[in-house]
């Protein structure tokens, strides 16, 4: 069994590496499910629609980065960004997702007794270019 550590993920938001700042990402496919089934029938059929996916990410704020997720999100919600994914980091051969997605929250949390901390959610626009790494 192949395995990938998480640690080697690289995200860049309109050309803008925020990997260094990032701890989680999170992408997700989902598709509609219609019932096409009709009278008559026992058992439901269904049928797949349109795909859909959504992408997440959050780590640790920066106040020294002047490419941090701050300088690279904060001013975007609502726009329709590029964003690119390496899920097992930078190198020939490895897989490589791009997509455009519209940034839909970007979240900065204050706690009292730890680091200020950051989150983004996007929804993804389009097709979704999964290409291997030259």
């Amino acid at each position: 069994m192949a395995t990938s550590h998480g640690k080697k993920t690289v995200i860049t938001v309109a050309t803008k590496d925020i990997s260094p700042f990032t701890k989680t990402s999170s992408y997700e496919r989902s598709a509609d499910v219609h019932d096409v089934g009709g009278y008559g029938a026992d058992d439901k059929v269904k049928a797949g629609g349109q795909r859909d996916a959504k992408f997440t990410c959050g780590g640790t704020y920066d106040n020294t980065a002047s490419t941090g997720p701050r300088n690279a999100l904060h001013a975007n919600v609502g726009t329709t960004m590029a964003v690119i994914r390496k899920v097992e980091g930078t190198g020939t051969g490895l897989p490589q997702d791009a997509f455009s997605a519209v940034l839909t929250k970007y979240v900065e949390t204050n706690p009292a007794d730890d680091y200020v901390s950051w989150s983004a959610e996007f929804e993804i626009s389009g097709a979704i270019t999964t290409t291997t790494q030259a």
